[in-house]
């Protein structure tokens, strides 16, 4: 599809872990960057930890190239009988703000971090908080932000 280059155009990273999970979410992100007149790509990674080192992989490969106006970060992590939780949620919102700030980026983190798959189906559902949607709407505005501080190539 052919574009402006004055449209923005977002990279939709999203956790396979919990698959349906992963599918409401990035349905809501999706629908919420249409809405919004933005075009986007879409990688999935195997779980939650893994996507700050996407999204590492992603800035770095924009170098001699920008693509990208801003990431829109979706998966789940769900309470279970050991410390895992703690570590991977901890540690997966540590990376991201971490990369966020270190490289002034666009992020909307719609990475839930849950009780239980009921409290997370709640969250994710397009029905219901939609925070797929959230997340999407998040990076579109903190885009604009970059593009207001002069932080794109435009």
């Amino acid at each position: 599809m052919a574009t402006s280059p004055n449209t923005p155009h977002f990279l939709i990273i999203d956790a396979r872990f919990y698959v349906d999970l992963a599918d409401e979410l990035v349905a809501g992100a999706t629908a919420e960057l249409e809405a919004r007149g933005a075009t986007f790509e879409r990688i999935s990674v195997p779980g939650v930890l893994e996507i700050p080192s996407a999204l590492a992989m992603a800035i770095l490969s924009q170098e001699d190239r920008p693509r990208y106006d801003g990431y829109v970060l979706l998966g789940c992590v769900i309470r279970g009988e050991t410390s895992h939780y703690d570590i991977v949620a901890n540690e997966s919102a540590r990376a991201v703000m971490m990369l966020a700030i270190d490289e002034a980026i666009a992020v909307g983190n719609g990475i839930l971090t849950c009780e239980t798959g009921e409290q997370a189906w709640v969250r994710a559902r397009v029905a219901g908080r939609n925070k797929g949607g959230t997340a999407a709407a998040a990076a579109f505005e903190m885009a604009l932000l970059r593009r207001k501080f002069g932080l794109t190539d435009d």
